[in-house]
C-alpha cells in the first residue's frame, strides 16, 4: 500500500495510483493489484526489467507504464474485472501481431486472465520488439526524456 493509505480501487478493480516516476509507484501500483493480479503484475515487471534493463518506468492515468529513454513508452498494463489488459502502443508493427485490436490503429491488446498460462517466450518476443521501436510520446515532459 502507498504509504500505508488504505488503495482505492477504481472500476474493474484497478488500483488508483498518483502519478509518479521510476519504479517506486510501479511496485505501488503491482501491490495493490487485486488478488491473482498483483502476481501476474510482479511477473509482467520482472520480464520487462529482465528484457530491457534499461527500462524506464512511470504511472500514468492509473497504469504503470515501461519506455526507453529518449524513445517513449512502448507497453502500459490496466486491471479489468475478469482480466490485465496490455497496451502495446506500437503492437501493429510486432510479429505477430497482438491479437486484441483498438481505436488507435497503431496499438494492440493482449489480456492475461486468471488460471489461463501465458507464452512467455512470446510475450518476452513483443517486450524486446516492442522496445526496439520509437515509442509513444504522451506529452512535453516526455518528449523530453
Amino acid at each position: 500500500m502507498a504509504g500505508n493509505k488504505e488503495v482505492v480501487l477504481l472500476s474493474g478493480g484497478n488500483p488508483q495510483i498518483a502519478k509518479g516516476d521510476g519504479d517506486r509507484p510501479v511496485q505501488e501500483y503491482i501491490a495493490a493489484m487485486p488478488g491473482w493480479k498483483s502476481a501476474a503484475g510482479k511477473k509482467l515487471d520482472a520480464l520487462i526489467v529482465a528484457t530491457v534493463p534499461e527500462v524506464e518506468k512511470a504511472v500514468r492515468w492509473n497504469s504503470p507504464f515501461y519506455g526507453v529513454p529518449g524513445q517513449g513508452w512502448f507497453l502500459c498494463f490496466h486491471c479489468f474485472n475478469k482480466y490485465i489488459k496490455i497496451t502495446w502502443f506500437r503492437g501493429r508493427q510486432l510479429d505477430p501481431v497482438p491479437p486484441v485490436g483498438s481505436k488507435d490503429p497503431d496499438a494492440r491488446y493482449f489480456h492475461i486472465h486468471e488460471d489461463e498460462a501465458i507464452d512467455e517466450e512470446l510475450l518476452v518476443s513483443w517486450i524486446r520488439q516492442a522496445a526496439a521501436i520509437p515509442g509513444w510520446i504522451s506529452h512535453a515532459k516526455d518528449k523530453a526524456k
